[in-house]
């Protein structure tokens, strides 16, 4: 038990899915995973233990920007002995040709700032993803038809963003679309060792404003935990 994780010993698996939304996680376990047990609640903050073609499987929610999702990632790894961890949440899409509904693959993650940023002092560190998760992830999503995309992403604190202009370099330097958490995902990984991804479903379009209706983006989201899971285990 921590600070944040009310879970007993034994109670996480090595396999860990962070979605953002605690819901979500609640919501995909019950879709997803056989015999799922709740195994933490603290603060609202859903976990879900169960199975998944006989492989243990974690799904717990992560809240919303880099500062929640690192607090949740330490402990998980530090405190419970989670050895891969993906992230599968949304983001809003910044070229034209990835489109709603899209899947995005993470390979790298630009950020203006996060939690791990003062350990790096001048440096500007470039977090990557596990290239043994990204390369199954992608022959998932492409073995299931799902239209993916394999790239840089920018992860942001600012959900109200006021820096139009920053949007449109990240788009001319082929950034394909903005979240929240993923930056920080993968620089505590690499700290701990440990295999991260984060795999994104787009909600919105921030260059054409079409977005998903909320009754539709669960639905949508399926194929994203199919790929993260097929990815974890193959």
């Amino acid at each position: 038990m921590t600070v944040h994780i009310g879970a007993k010993p034994g109670d996480i698996a090595e396999t860990v899915l962070l979605p953002g939304d605690p819901y979500r996680a609640r919501w995909a376990a019950q879709t997803f995973l056989k015999d799922a047990v709740l195994v933490n609640e603290v603060r609202g903050m859903l976990g879900f233990t169960g199975t998944w073609k006989g492989h243990r499987v974690t799904i717990h929610g992560t809240g919303m920007g880099m500062p929640s999702l690192s607090i949740y990632a330490n402990e998980l790894i530090r405190d419970y002995g989670a050895k891969t961890l993906i992230r599968v949440g949304s983001a809003g899409a910044l070229p034209e040709h990835v489109k709603v509904r899209d899947v995005v693959l993470a390979q790298t993650c630009s950020t203006v700032g996060s939690p791990s940023r003062s350990i790096f002092k001048e440096l500007n560190f470039a977090p990557c993803a596990d290239f043994g998760l990204l390369s199954k992830a992608y022959t998932a999503a492409t073995a299931k038809g799902t239209p993916v995309h394999v790239g840089g992403i920018y992860s942001s604190d600012t959900f109200y963003d006021e820096r139009p202009d920053l949007g449109a370099e990240l788009k001319r330097h082929g950034c394909l679309g903005v979240e929240m958490e993923a930056a920080e995902l993968y620089m505590v990984a690499a700290r701990h060792k440990v295999r991260a991804l984060a795999i994104l479903t787009i909600s919105d379009h921030i260059t054409t404003g079409e977005a998903l209706p909320s009754d539709q983006r669960e639905r949508s989201f399926g194929a994203m935990i199919e790929i993260a899971l097929e990815a974890a285990f193959s």
